[in-house]
């Protein structure tokens, strides 16, 4: 049994559920006769899934769902691997399971399965990847666990998940942003575009200084791809006021891109200040007399 257990190990989700030597319906042991069947489960003797890749559960969907379970039940059933006697462990439904602890009902309709870690782990990816709005970066820790904890190539990976093996990597390639911008993509304050657009600087603080900008200015995906290109070799200053006179405008792409240039062509960090009004000034940095005329020989040329 255990060595037909093994060669089960690696073939994917749908091979795992089809094959019946995984199904302890076929172990002659009497308490093993429920596994392979729905059953009622007291949900006591149920225990979360440690391999749950979503960390954090939008409590008005728990509870809208609760209301809908006390009007209309469980609809779908839970799906539960068995741990020993009267010991459940979830492998999907984790939001029907708090649900209907909100609603302290004392059982579960519940389908019960036989899996390993590894098993248990893949199955619960890609129930939460194909079914429940991941934000991409718990997507991205989902395929690294996957990768890391089962010992699996990218190819593998994207193998078992139905995905190109070019998707793991975009995703993969997110958990190398800063903390703080991945914060950012989980709230959506920016979107994947702009994140994969960051991800081509290597400098930290351009990175978070491009991407405080995205969000205070409104910058599109291209418009940052243009940033990335223009500044791939320079320093970037962001642009982000903390004290924003109530008086000062933000400015447009436009005058942001031709601020951009000017200081690329001089140099400098040019700084550009416009009021509602239409009023403003430009402010060119120097530290010397040979920088003032070497600027305004370029002003000239």
């Amino acid at each position: 049994m255990m060595s037909n257990r093994r060669n089960a190990l690696g073939r994917g989700l749908s091979a795992i559920l089809r094959n019946p030597n995984t199904d302890i319906t076929n172990n002659k042991d009497e308490e093993s006769k429920l596994v392979g069947t729905i059953n009622e489960i007291s949900l006591d003797e149920i225990q979360v899934n440690p391999f749950q890749p979503r960390v954090k559960f939008d409590e008005d969907k728990i509870y809208e769902l609760s209301q809908s379970i006390k009007e209309l039940g469980i609809i779908q059933p839970i799906t539960v691997r068995k741990l020993g006697y009267n010991r459940y462990q979830l492998i999907s439904g984790e939001r029907r399971f708090k649900a209907s602890k909100t609603l302290n009902l004392r059982t579960i309709p519940a389908y019960i399965r036989i899996a390993n870690d590894e098993q248990m782990l893949e199955m619960a990816l890609v129930e939460n990847i194909q079914r429940e709005n991941l934000n991409p970066i718990e997507i991205a820790i989902s395929f690294q666990r996957l990768i890391q904890e089962c010992s699996l190539t990218q190819e593998e990976c994207g193998n078992k998940l139905g995905k190109q093996r070019s998707t793991i990597t975009n995703f993969l390639r997110l958990l190398k942003l800063p903390l703080e911008i991945q914060g950012g993509l989980k709230r959506q304050k920016i979107s994947v575009g702009h994140a994969r657009a960051l991800i081509n600087i290597k400098d930290t603080t351009k990175q978070l200084n491009i991407y405080n900008d995205i969000i205070e200015n409104g910058f599109s995906v291209r418009e940052v791809e243009q940033l990335v290109k223009d500044f791939a070799e320079r320093d970037y200053n962001s642009t982000v006021r903390k004290k924003q006179d109530k008086n000062t405008e933000t400015l447009l792409f436009s005058h942001q891109k031709m601020l951009f240039d000017l200081s690329k062509s001089l140099d400098k960090r040019v700084q550009l200040t416009k009021n509602k009004k239409g009023n403003g000034k430009i402010i060119i940095p120097f530290s010397n007399d040979e920088e003032l005329t070497a600027i305004f020989n370029k002003i000239n040329t």
